[in-house]
């Protein structure tokens, strides 16, 4: 018969009652900048597209392009599921380091690749560690950041990626410029860039401690209470004041063991409608940021005709309009609510996706209007996305939050993202405008169908502890 081990915990009211500080800040930086990796890789992977097609070892189709971005993808899926799983057992702190040091390695492997097999092996070991990284920073960030700012500090975090997608279009086109490097080493040198970033986040994650609310659900209340002593005593001595006492708590039960069975229990039987409103919110948006993204770089060389090594002046105007989309209407999260955002910007960027289909499929852009169309679009689809990570982290119980957001990313990667740069290398090889709309209306109806299943499924988590929104699988009844 299992002894009931009871513990009263007020760490969540502690960790929400924190002014914002320095402690933060810290948090945000060495945590955040996972998202600027990746959209420095992927940034990379499309604006060296056409470099690599011409690239005297290389020599990749457009076709094999798109695939080596599924390729990542792939990689990502399983890396979020299997360092997800790891997150939850182990912790969040100790995965820092390991799923950082897979993106290290591989993203450096990827600089040296000698043919198209390498490189789809290389990026899609990059994947995996950044895949590894989505599951254990987003589940750390949430736990960490108060509840009345939570909405806002984790769209602005999930819409750095384009600080990264605006840096690698920026060296891109220095790199790619062939009285630089030339066309085989300007995308090497590239790649390895990710790396150099990289050892310096390494350095920084030393000084965060692991997730006081990850220990007091997993048996260490006293590690959690010293842990949490002491970022309290960080923040009094960083910001000068005197933190308020709190009086709510949480009564834990017998520590919940995790399973593949409880898991979907969990998900299925307990919350079948925010699981069902997850998955639609995640496929949607993969699809059409990693269709068109990843294929980016080949519509404006195909058909408008810039060559290679410019392809980055107009992916930082698009990345610009990326990053401000979930900047600026990440405080709307936390003021006017998530549901009614949500299906907001998910509505708006699918219908201003398909007039810009429209456009295009007339002809009546060129390479300039055309990217300030998408930049648009993106504004409201980037907080769409941002919006979609923030859901399906924080409406389910803190033992499988890990996992969950791996599991959703990689669901929501495989049915909607995977097949997606194949499918748009494929209808951009075809050279026929009508077949690459068709793609561009089945992102706009994936987005407007998310809107609709938003204002029927969507979850007021706005301002609400964690544990108010999911209670522990470990409280007490």
């Amino acid at each position: 018969m299992a002894t009931d081990t009871r513990t009263l915990t007020d760490v969540p009211a502690r960790l929400d009652r924190l002014p914002w500080s320095r402690f933060h800040r810290l948090v945000v930086v060495a945590l955040g900048i996972t998202w600027i990796l990746d959209g420095l890789e992927v940034t990379l992977a499309g604006s060296v597209a056409a470099a690599l097609q011409t690239s005297p070892r290389l020599q990749l189709t457009a076709e094999q392009v798109g695939l080596t971005g599924s390729a990542y993808l792939a990689g990502a899926v399983l890396g979020s599921l299997f360092f997800g799983h790891l997150t939850d057992l182990l912790g969040r702190k100790k995965l820092f380091s390991v799923t950082l040091g897979v993106y290290l390695v591989a993203t450096a492997l990827t600089a040296f690749s000698w043919d198209f097999t390498s490189f789809l092996f290389f990026r899609f070991l990059t994947g995996a560690g950044i895949g590894g990284e989505y599951s254990a920073i987003n589940s750390a960030i949430q736990e960490l950041i108060p509840a009345r700012l939570r909405g806002r500090i984790d769209l602005a975090i999930n819409g750095s990626f384009w600080v990264g997608a605006a840096g690698g279009a920026v060296l891109s086109v220095w790199l790619l410029d062939p009285e630089v490097l030339g066309p085989d080493l300007g995308w090497r040198v590239a790649f390895g860039s990710g790396a150099v970033l990289g050892l310096v986040i390494l350095y920084l994650r030393r000084f965060l401690p692991e997730s006081p609310r990850w220990l007091m659900i997993h048996g260490q209340p006293e590690e959690a209470e010293r842990v949490m002593a002491g970022i309290e005593a960080q923040v009094s001595a960083s910001e000068r004041v005197t933190l308020a006492p709190v009086t709510a708590t949480l009564m834990l039960g017998n520590r919940h063991k995790t399973t593949l069975v409880s898991v979907a229990r969990t998900l299925l039987r307990d919350y079948p409608g925010r699981t069902t409103f997850g998955l639609v919110l995640m496929i949607s948006q993969a699809f059409i940021y990693n269709a068109i993204f990843f294929t980016y770089a080949l519509v404006l060389t195909r058909f408008y005709g810039i060559a290679a090594d410019k392809v980055g002046l107009y992916i930082l105007p698009f990345a610009v309009g990326n990053f401000l989309g979930p900047l600026l209407l990440g405080p709307l999260f936390d003021t006017l609510g998530r549901k009614p955002m949500i299906a907001a910007t998910y509505a708006l960027s699918g219908l201003l996706l398909a007039v810009t289909g429209e456009l295009f499929y007339i002809d009546v852009l060129d390479a300039t209007t055309q990217t300030a169309m998408w930049s648009i679009v993106f504004f409201f689809a980037s907080a769409a996305a941002s919006a979609a990570y923030l859901t399906v982290g924080e409406c389910f119980p803190l033992e499988i939050r890990a996992l969950t957001i791996a599991l959703f990313y990689a669901f929501g990667t495989l049915l909607g993202g995977v097949g997606g740069p194949w499918l748009f290398g494929v209808l951009i090889d075809s050279g026929s405008r009508g077949d690459v709309v068709s793609g561009y209306l089945l992102g706009a109806a994936m987005m407007v169908t998310a809107a609709l299943v938003t204002l029927k499924l969507g979850v007021a988590a706005e301002r609400r502890p964690l544990e108010d929104v999911a209670p522990p699988l470990s409280k007490a009844p």
